[in-house]
This record gives C-alpha cells, sequence and structure tokens, in this order.
C-alpha cells in the first residue's frame, strides 16, 4: 500500500463508507495492485473495527476488484486478456451512455460541469502538469456518468472500468498521451453539446480503443524488460556456478 489512508468519520453507514474509501483507493492505485490487503492494518488506517473492512473486502472480491486466496485478499494483477475483456465490455457500455446522454439533448446547464472540467485539463495541460490534469479527467468522467439515465447502466460502467481506471490514469503522465485525450473529449463535448447520440457513441469507441492500445502496449513492454530482467539474473547465476 502507498500513501496513507485517511481517517473515516463514524455517521453514515459505516460499512458502505468503508467499502467505498478501498474501492476509491483501489481505483486511485493508493492500494498496490498485487499487495497482500491486511484487515488490521487497512482498519487502523481508516480508524475502525475490522468487521467493516472485512465485509467491504469480500464485497470487493465479489465483484472481482480484489482477488482471495482462502482467507487472504489482494489486489489483482491484469493481464493481456483481462484488459481485452474488459475493454469489450466498456466498448459496448460506455458507448451506448454516451448515446443515451446525448439523446436526451442535454442543455448548457447539464454540460456546464463537463466543460469545466475539460477547461481544466487543457490548462493543465498547457501548463504541463499531470497531476492537474488527472484530477480534471476524472472529475469530467464523474459529471458525464451522472448524466446517464439508466442508473444500473451506470453503475455496471462504473464496476469494469473501476478494474483498469488506476492503469489509466498512470499512462497520463505522458504529455503526448494527455494531448490524445484532450482532442476525443472535445469532439465528444461537441457531440453531446449537438445531441448527436451516434456521433458521441463512436467518439467513445475511439476513446476506448485508443486507451486500451497505450495500455497493452505498456504492458507489453513491462513484460519484455521482466523477461530481460529474467534472463540477466539466469546468466548471472550461470556463471556463479562455474
Amino acid at each position: 500500500m502507498t500513501g496513507k489512508l485517511e481517517t473515516l468519520e463514524r455517521p453514515g453507514s459505516l460499512g458502505e463508507r468503508v467499502y467505498a474509501a478501498l474501492r476509491e483507493n483501489l481505483r486511485t492505485g493508493r492500494i498496490v495492485r498485487g499487495v497482500p490487503l491486511q484487515e488490521a492494518a487497512l482498519a487502523a488506517q481508516l480508524g475502525v473495527s475490522r468487521t467493516p473492512v472485512r465485509e467491504a473486502l469480500a464485497r470487493l472480491a465479489s465483484e472481482g476488484l480484489i482477488i482471495v486466496d482462502g482467507r487472504k485478499f489482494a489486489g489483482p494483477e491484469l493481464s493481456a486478456a483481462d484488459i481485452v475483456e474488459i475493454y469489450a465490455l466498456r466498448f459496448l457500455l460506455e458507448a451506448e451512455a454516451m448515446r443515451l446522454i446525448a439523446s436526451a439533448a442535454p442543455g448548457r446547464a447539464m454540460l456546464a460541469p463537463l466543460r469545466k472540467a475539460f477547461e481544466d485539463m487543457g490548462a493543465a495541460q498547457e501548463a504541463g502538469d499531470g497531476e492537474a490534469f488527472m484530477e480534471a479527467n476524472s472529475r469530467f468522467r464523474s459529471a458525464w456518468m451522472e448524466r446517464v439515465p439508466n442508473r444500473r447502466l451506470a453503475h455496471v460502467i462504473s464496476l469494469y472500468a473501476d478494474h483498469a481506471r488506476h492503469l489509466r490514469l498512470s499512462t497520463l503522465h505522458d504529455a503526448a498521451v494527455r494531448s490524445g485525450v484532450t482532442k476525443r473529449l472535445k469532439r465528444l463535448l461537441a457531440a453531446l453539446s449537438a445531441g448527436n447520440g451516434e456521433a458521441a457513441a463512436a467518439v467513445m469507441r475511439e476513446h476506448l480503443g485508443e486507451a486500451k492500445r497505450i495500455l497493452l502496449a505498456e504492458q507489453a513492454q513491462q513484460a519484455q524488460q521482466a523477461q530481460q530482467v529474467d534472463e540477466a539474473n539466469g546468466e548471472a547465476a550461470a556463471r556463479a556456478e562455474t
């Protein structure tokens, strides 16, 4: 685990708040994938007992956001096949969400939060501030998610997008990637403003396709680097034996 989780206040549904907190930290990468999740440590950082943490971990496991081995939990490592499957679903779900939003003819007031987030993304890009860009990009996504008229669809989108969101955020440190994101979201906003559902869906499919391509390329590069390290270690071990 990286960073420090904030202590939770007691009011409200504690179990739901623990679940939401853990899910958000998985989504943003503050809880590192593949690292064991210890109930006691998480409970101490959140300032709660172990029971709501245990329940939240079980719920996250049922959604596939973490893996369980016996009584041990850990954030899952996504393979190339996992990414392909997740994005196959996102192509269907998020394109339909955009079609529905645009078809509802959202007015200027409804699109105002998206425009503000988009403007902040542009300012961050000009300043070369990757962190600010990611924060604005997250607000842009949250804004359009709130406008999906089918709330069950929005829930499923949120579930599958969270599986790979932390990986996608890591790519936004690249200025060229941010530039591409900005151009596509500008076209997406235009389609939404025009109430053109088919155009909005097409831009979203293009946007997701580029995200998938980048993630797979990055994963292939990491796999190649890992293989090179293994080969180097093997050669070093062989030399040591002679």
